[in-house]
């Protein structure tokens, strides 16, 4: 339950104005109020609503990355979640480790698979891996097949209704305000102020936070004089199924015993059953947009269980209809987009998260908030600048050659 008042008054005047209302925009709100912050949420649709790409059951959290820079916040957001468990009593987390495998059978060049690769960069990072030995992985894992084995058992699953329940009941005991099924018509920015005007009335603001997903280009045209517009396409896994193992192997299968699974050079993941959560093992496929797909003999679910995962050859299969309907917002260089809109210190943007970015969300949030609120963060964030994709006008471009 939330606080949902008719419409602003007049004389209301917000801290923190959010435009999205999907897990970055909550997280964005939770962290304002934490600091005292008099704080809106506009939704233009319900919040958890299907087609948001922050709805599902369970979402890995992980910190293997190629690129440093994501596997240090991806740590840093492992301590923001285990704090927000802390201040709210949620059990948000479920701590059963990260696999990552590789098999040589599939991806010859071992050493150049992501498992091996990410390995490096935690351990270069002093983030413990553990390898783990052939007979290891046989007493351990007996329904998988695989030459590479690497846990890092700081991973594991978000409960993502949890989630949603607990940053709901927060905002509510802050006195923060959502507004859902609302449409923005205008921003006007004036001196010190932000004028929102939406189809329930005018909003006034001092700061303004747009999570809005792939709306995010909507609402920044709306900006008097804004000319940025990030280049998003929609993403979503190619296929995703729920294999129920014959009730003798389940215990095989249970998040207290099996990790997340990922063999992303194939574009493959797992989640282990989670009980009271869900009962199947989730097998997702997607095409990763930064690894090669012509070093794989992987084209499918399928291919997989036939190749590595043969203890579930025989369980029941059906197809993932409940969740991962949503699209993810991709952004044409891959990486995130955050920071203050160009011209704009107090309104900020937050977008291109694609499909690993909810793992990032309590991190997000924290630093839209410090961005829009304090006009600075404790982040290094200049590799996700907003201003990257204002291309220069032609006179530029001649003064600068």
């Amino acid at each position: 339950m939330i606080n949902k008042p008719d419409s602003p008054s007049s004389e209301d005047v917000f801290d923190l104005l959010i435009i999205g209302g999907g897990v970055m925009g909550l997280f964005t709100a939770y962290h304002a109020s934490e600091s005292g912050r008099r704080v809106a949420v506009l939704e233009r649709g319900r919040v958890g609503d299907p087609a948001t790409a922050s709805f599902g059951r369970t979402r890995s959290y992980r910190r293997d990355y190629l690129d440093p820079t994501y596997a240090r916040l991806a740590d840093e957001a492992i301590g923001l979640w285990t704090s927000f468990e802390r201040a709210t009593g949620a059990n948000a987390l479920v701590r059963c480790g990260c696999l990552n495998i590789a098999k040589a059978s599939v991806t010859p060049d071992l050493a150049g698979t992501y498992a091996t690769l990410t390995t490096d960069v935690l351990r270069q990072l002093g983030m413990p891996v553990h390898s783990l030995a052939p007979d290891e992985v046989t007493q351990r894992y007996p329904y998988l097949r695989t030459d590479v084995a690497d846990l890092d058992e700081a991973g594991g699953l978000v409960d993502l209704g949890t989630v949603t329940a607990a940053l709901l009941a927060a905002l509510y005991e802050a006195k923060a305000s959502l507004h859902e099924y609302i449409s923005v018509k205008s921003i006007t920015p004036a001196e010190d102020l932000i004028r929102v005007t939406t189809d329930l009335g005018e909003f006034v603001t001092r700061s303004l936070a747009i999570t809005a997903g792939h709306g995010s280009n909507d609402v920044l045209a709306l900006i008097p004089g804004c000319t940025l517009q990030i280049p998003i396409t929609k993403d979503r896994p190619s296929d995703a199924k729920y294999f129920t193992p014959p009730p003798a192997h389940r215990h095989q299968f249970t998040s207290d015993v099996m990790p997340v699974i990922a063999y992303l050079d194939t574009g493959i993941y797992l989640h282990p059953i989670v009980d009271g959560l869900i009962d199947a093992v989730k097998i997702g496929y997607y095409n990763p947009p930064d690894l090669p797909q012509d070093r794989t003999g992987i084209t499918s679910i399928s291919d997989f269980i036939d190749q590595c995962l043969p203890g579930l050859a025989n369980a029941q299969i059906t197809d993932v209809t409940d969740v991962d309907t949503c699209d993810y917002d991709l952004v044409a260089d891959d990486d995130f987009v955050l920071g203050p809109v160009p011209g704009h210190p107090n309104i900020v943007l937050g977008v291109g998260w694609r499909g690993t970015g909810y793992k990032f969300a309590p991190w997000i949030g924290r630093t839209l908030h410090q961005l829009a609120t304090q006009h600075g963060t404790v982040y290094d964030i200049h590799q996700f600048d907003p201003a990257r994709f204002i291309a220069e006008t032609p006179a530029a471009q001649g003064e600068s050659s």
